[in-house]
């Protein structure tokens, strides 16, 4: 198994910034691929971004393409989400997920238990 903390969520204002970190343990953190999924409420959990084991690629849904930067710490067994320029459409509970197979948008084996984003208007 391989546990997932999120931590760095809060309230902002619109345009403002959050950084989001995933602590990971229980496996080799550098053979997974990872990523953060958020969700809205009453609505599905929807794909922000990921980032290959290597660091060599990342991936991003088209609404936070160029606000949104995902990176990794293999030393430190750590994810980051930086996050830009925030809209209230941004807001919801973001989720650190992690897989050995998939490194962009799709079904991730682990999740962690989220952390919320609120960005008022």
């Amino acid at each position: 198994q391989m546990q997932l903390v999120e931590s760095g969520g809060g309230l902002v204002q619109a345009g403002g910034s959050l950084r989001l970190s995933c602590a990971a343990s229980g496996r080799t953190f550098s053979s997974y691929n990872m990523g953060w999924f958020r969700q809205a409420p009453g609505t599905e959990r929807d794909f922000v971004a990921g980032i290959r084991w290597k660091g060599d690629k990342t991936y991003y849904s088209d609404s936070v393409k160029g606000r949104f930067t995902i990176s990794r710490d293999n030393a430190k067994n750590t994810v980051y989400l930086q996050m830009d320029s925030l809209k209230p459409e941004d807001t919801g509970v973001y989720y650190c997920v992690a897989d050995l197979w998939v490194p962009g948008p799709g079904e991730y084996d682990y999740w962690g238990q989220g952390t919320q984003v609120t960005v008022s208007s």
